[in-house]
């Protein structure tokens, strides 16, 4: 065979051989991934705390569709639902204060789980009026103190931390209108740092807080709760939403004007917008300490939650318990 032959030959095998790779090309079948399906119950009604921002963030801007996921997001009708919705499975994920899941964890016994510490620092403190003239807790002996509900742990730790004699100081239970300090029905009222001091500030008050960290004591802020039974079944999906989520919590810490008018879509053009930014802003500042540091957004430290734990249990809110299978640290994605 002369070498001319043999080369129109492979030339025509070539040719062949390509028309039928493309062939094979165009009749295969596209494959879709599965997208699954999910539903958030936010533990409190639509507004800018850290954690709900992050879901909000991460459906408006596409992130979730990114990991393949739907996510329903529902807010919580109060008296405690979500947290029962998520031990029966029927909410994957929610949100609640980091000492209230460990009280519920303890008694009844719901089998929840952190999964994400989006405030590092506990979302309360103590407010007095500047014109009180108190400098410390040591001041509020011989005047009203008020509590929601029933008197918090870090209230008898910050006293106590401050020298002061509880003996002295009258706790009166409160509600949850700050008009009660500014009105002087009490000198010292509890409050949530990213809510109520906004609303005094509005109404022309200077205020002093006082915060359980800045005296050592243990403290912890808002986590993205789920059950052990999901956690056991769906930790993939749930794996996708909280990186969806903490990308959305880095997106509003880098626009925040943009993630309150996000935040609007929710909780309503009423909504009053530069209280939702306070909202934002506040609970950023206590996002990241020296545990996130080291990791990332979002991490536990077993030893600072053992101390709240331990907290708990000192001012008899809470039964021992476990703490590490409390929150896991296995969805988060160490940097």
């Amino acid at each position: 065979m002369s070498h001319g032959i043999v080369t129109k030959s492979l030339i025509l095998l070539f040719i062949f051989l390509s028309a039928c790779s493309q062939a094979n090309i165009a009749t295969e079948p596209t494959i879709t991934p599965t997208v699954d399906q999910m539903t958030f119950m936010a533990g409190y009604k639509p507004q800018a705390n850290l954690p709900f921002v992050g879901v909000y963030v991460a459906q408006e801007k596409g992130f979730f569709a990114a990991q393949n996921l739907e996510v329903i997001i529902e807010h919580s009708p109060g008296s405690g639902q979500h947290l029962q919705l998520v031990a029966q499975g029927k909410v994957q994920v929610t949100t609640q204060d980091a000492g209230v899941m460990l009280k519920r964890r303890s008694d009844p016994g719901l089998p929840l789980v952190s999964i994400g510490l989006i405030g590092q620092k506990g979302q309360q403190a103590f407010a007095a009026l500047k014109s009180s003239g108190f400098s410390s807790p040591k001041d509020w002996e011989n005047h009203l103190v008020g509590f929601k509900g029933t008197p918090p742990p870090d209230l008898f730790a910050l006293i106590k931390a401050a020298g002061a004699d509880l003996n002295k100081i009258e706790l009166v239970n409160v509600g949850f209108d700050p008009r009660i300090l500014t009105e002087g029905k009490v000198d010292v009222y509890p409050v949530f740092k990213s809510n109520e001091p906004y609303m005094m500030e509005q109404w022309g008050y200077d205020i002093d807080l006082w915060d359980a960290d800045d005296y050592g004591i243990p403290s912890l802020g808002l986590t993205y709760v789920t059950s052990e039974e999901t956690l056991a079944n769906q930790s993939d999906i749930l794996r996708r939403f909280m990186a969806a989520s903490l990308d959305g919590i880095l997106y509003a810490e880098q626009n925040p004007a943009e993630a309150v008018e996000i935040v609007l879509k929710y909780a309503g053009p009423e909504t009053d917008r530069n209280h939702m930014r306070f909202m934002l802003e506040t609970e950023l500042l206590d996002l990241r300490s020296e545990t996130t540091e080291k990791n990332m957004i979002g991490w536990h430290n077993l030893e600072e939650w053992q101390a709240l734990v331990d907290l708990l249990v000192e001012y008899e809110t809470m039964q021992p318990i476990d703490v590490s299978k409390a929150f896991t640290n296995d969805l988060l994605k160490k940097q």
